[in-house]
């Protein structure tokens, strides 16, 4: 038994602390607080301090609560405004849209295949559609491939990207399932890991290379 820890506890009973101030406190388990001073009775002021303590809590998670929904509301407004700037998005500015995303998030370095990785659905599905719609490539041309951690589950992520990305899971590559440095030790925000759309071509990594290289030029009066 702790004697240390219990008759800690039951000094800080004794000065009307309730349990959930006391486990917490002396690092031990609730249960065990509270078995060590059951049979302390607490004075009528005590009880009225706890009651008070209490409702104080409950008043400030209130507030809080009060305080984050009008907050929200307010914030919604604002992207509810800012929705009324964008109308249908015509061919020519998904066009644009997917060269400037491949710019960002694409790869440059293989000079034969076109791969752009991320890991939200909404990206990929705009990049699906400009290969698709503005590159003109075929649904047979699509490759696939998950990226996940050892522990997550690999044939709900491949239904999952699937499903995002239209590309059957019989066009993926083999997941890769291994722990990726910067996010090692840290919890499952990606349940799905990242998904990459390959697309084995040269002529179109290069005719992306000469598109973001107009843009620019465009943008800046660049020779180049």
């Amino acid at each position: 038994m702790k004697t240390a820890e219990k008759k800690m506890a039951r000094a800080l009973r004794r000065k009307g602390l309730s349990i959930n101030e006391i486990y917490p406190t002396l690092r031990v388990s609730k249960s065990s607080a509270s078995t060590w001073v059951r049979d302390i009775e607490l004075t009528e002021s005590q009880k009225r301090g706890l009651s008070l303590r209490g409702h104080r809590k409950e008043d400030v998670e209130k507030r809080r609560i009060t305080r984050l929904t009008r907050e929200n509301a307010r914030r919604q407004v604002v992207i509810d405004k800012a929705k009324e700037n964008i109308l249908a998005v015509s061919k020519n500015e998904l066009f644009l849209m997917g060269i400037s995303l491949y710019w960002a998030e694409g790869s440059k370095t293989k000079r034969s295949v076109v791969c752009f990785s991320n890991s939200d659905p909404r990206l990929i599905q705009i990049m699906k559609k400009f290969f698709k719609d503005s590159c003109g490539i075929p649904d047979e041309k699509f490759r696939g491939h998950v990226h996940l951690h050892p522990h997550l589950d690999s044939k709900k992520a491949e239904s999952f990207w699937s499903e995002v990305s239209g590309i059957p899971i019989s066009q993926f590559f083999k997941t890769s399932q291994a722990h990726n440095r910067a996010s090692k030790g840290g919890k499952d925000s990606l349940p799905y890991g990242t998904f990459n759309i390959y697309i084995c071509s040269t002529e179109l990594f290069l005719k992306i290379k000469g598109w973001t290289e107009k843009i620019y030029s465009s943008l800046f009066n660049s020779r180049t």
